[in-house]
């Protein structure tokens, strides 16, 4: 019981659940906000991504230690075609900071479901920072 107790806050402080906020860099070096609420169940991440445009469920989500993955399948505007577009983002916890990559992994026409040629498929970097 004694080692159990001892062990609690170290595994409570490594947990992801609460929210995250922090900017990312878009279009012609622009920085926009983008916030995350996370909870976190063992190896299970489930939550939402906060953009300027509304809210994003996760759609798939997995910690293993200090590090996580999740998929966000969201909606695009390109000029006059909605995009539906699978996002992956990819990190580690550092502290109190969370490093992650967002890589955008296929976008689609809602429409037709026809392929879509994007602008890039690099990893785009975003520090995030615990707000509670």
């Amino acid at each position: 019981m004694v080692a159990w107790l001892l062990l609690a806050p170290a595994a409570s402080a490594a947990s992801l659940t609460g929210i995250w906020v922090g900017r990312i860099t878009v279009r012609e070096g622009l920085e926009q906000d983008i916030a995350f609420q996370f909870q976190q169940r063992g190896e299970k991440l489930t939550g939402k991504l906060y953009g300027d445009s509304g809210s994003t469920r996760i759609a798939k989500g997995r910690v293993t230690g200090d590090t996580l993955w999740f998929v966000v399948i969201t909606s695009e505007q390109a000029g006059n075609q909605l995009n539906t577009t699978r996002l992956r983002f990819e990190g580690k916890l550092l502290g109190e900071t969370l490093e992650l990559t967002r890589q955008r992994e296929s976008s689609t026409n809602a429409g037709n479901a026809g392929g879509v040629q994007t602008r890039s498929d690099a990893r785009q970097p975003i520090t995030l920072k615990r707000l509670w």
